[in-house]
């Protein structure tokens, strides 16, 4: 990694008295964003028995091809490759299609992975502003930013709701480039009738212990192009087969545990699913009049990954932090900050609609067994405090459900 996008911006002396980011372990009297699904622990051992028997713990053992099947089938995706984590599912992405060290245009409205899996890889993330009302990169603004020096680029489903994705192909094809998807959020969402997922050069997953779908630590590289798929497989194997090795790779694989865990939960998915759209349902008749929430583009089926909320300003959402957190409940700054605003990044770049927004949202805690009674309460406390402003747009109007 390049030195201008390394540690020399930290004092290391300071870090030390920096309050540890608060963990996502549960207690009985609080409530947190979000709360892992675990299935029952029989159900899981009983899995594990054969992994104790066979004596195959990784290496694309049996249970891991038998996830990836099942996950291409039950997303409808023709070719899926788990593999370690979404960072690494980044990485191996940019690998496999060649553009490291390259420069790429981005959205800085993401979790941070997003930009370091381009700064790791040597390449230059260009920032584009986003949408005012999807939170998504703004494909009328892709053009300006490219340069010939510019390969591809790299958007963000962000909060599991769709790209302009047909704007960003007909770019891409204009101007040869390559397109990845982050799709980290972006689990069993549909759009226009077929998997989000599909979209892109390649799309990447999280199956992290906080999504809808997890396997503890894990991602996932989604390619409709059985060369790109091919390359992918490669390389998180170190780039060889037994004794033929092929190109540079890195170990990005899976244990047998992990997809163990991920194809007992795949049972309950369409469970969890259901339950997350009935928690936002109930913050979005709750809520109605006091925050505003993303639109979704015309023919994306959501799949209820996150439930963010846009206060009118800083303070205001300040506010509201403080009052839930007065009732032990803990919401997240999801995404903060912007990350043009980076303090390592060499250049800078300006976002105003995404720096903006970043200062103002939110995400409500949303998981597959939050009562009635705690979003019933989340909600009032939320009216209590931004009582005297409550919008005069309804957070229905969204474009589409």
């Amino acid at each position: 990694m390049s030195k201008e996008y390394g540690t020399d911006c930290l004092d290391f002396s300071e870090l030390r008295s920096i309050k540890r980011e608060r963990p996502l372990a549960m207690e009985d009297d609080k409530i947190f964003v979000t709360k892992s699904f675990l299935p029952k622990f029989e159900d899981y051992t009983e899995i594990l028995r054969g992994v104790f028997e066979r004596g195959v713990l990784t290496n694309q053992g049996m249970l891991v091809q038998q996830l990836e099947s099942k996950l291409e089938s039950y997303l409808a995706v023709e070719r899926l490759q788990y593999v370690c984590n979404g960072t690494a599912a980044l990485q191996l992405a940019l690998r496999a299609l060649d553009l490291q060290g390259t420069e790429i245009i981005t959205t800085p409205f993401s979790y941070v992975a997003t930009s370091s899996s381009l700064l790791w890889e040597g390449c230059k993330p260009v920032f584009v502003d986003i949408e005012p009302e999807f939170y998504t990169i703004n494909p009328n603004l892709i053009e300006d930013a490219i340069t010939p020096n510019t390969k591809a680029i790299l958007a963000v489903h962000v909060f599991g709701k769709s790209c302009a994705v047909e704007s960003i192909d007909a770019i891409a094809k204009k101007h040869n480039l390559k397109i990845i998807y982050d799709g980290a959020h972006a689990f069993g969402t549909n759009y226009k009738g077929k998997s989000l997922l599909a979209y892109g050069d390649v799309c990447t997953l999280s199956f992290h212990a906080t999504k809808l779908f997890h396997t503890v630590e894990g991602g996932g590289c989604v390619s409709l192009n059985s060369e790109i798929n091919e390359k992918i497989n490669l390389i998180k194997r170190f780039g060889h087969v037994q004794d033929d090795h092929y190109m540079l790779g890195i170990n990005a694989k899976q244990s047998e545990f992990h997809a163990a865990m991920g194809l007992v939960n795949l049972r309950h998915v369409d469970n969890i699913l259901a339950s997350r759209k009935r928690i936002c349902e109930w913050y979005t008749e709750l809520l109605y009049g006091y925050v505003t929430i993303p639109h979704s583009q015309l023919g994306c089926q959501w799949n209820y990954a996150y439930y963010p909320v846009l206060f009118i300003s800083f303070e205001q959402r300040e506010k509201v932090f403080a009052a839930l957190e007065e009732n032990d409940i803990y919401p997240r700054r999801y995404f903060y900050p912007s990350l043009n605003l980076l303090p390592y990044l060499k250049e800078t770049y300006s976002c105003p609609v995404s720096e903006d927004i970043a200062q103002r949202i939110a995400c409500l805690p949303l998981y597959h067994d939050l009562l009635f009674e705690s979003v019933e309460k989340i909600a009032n406390i939320i009216q209590e405090t931004v009582q005297g402003t409550k919008l005069r747009t309804s957070v229905h109007n969204v474009v589409a459900a």
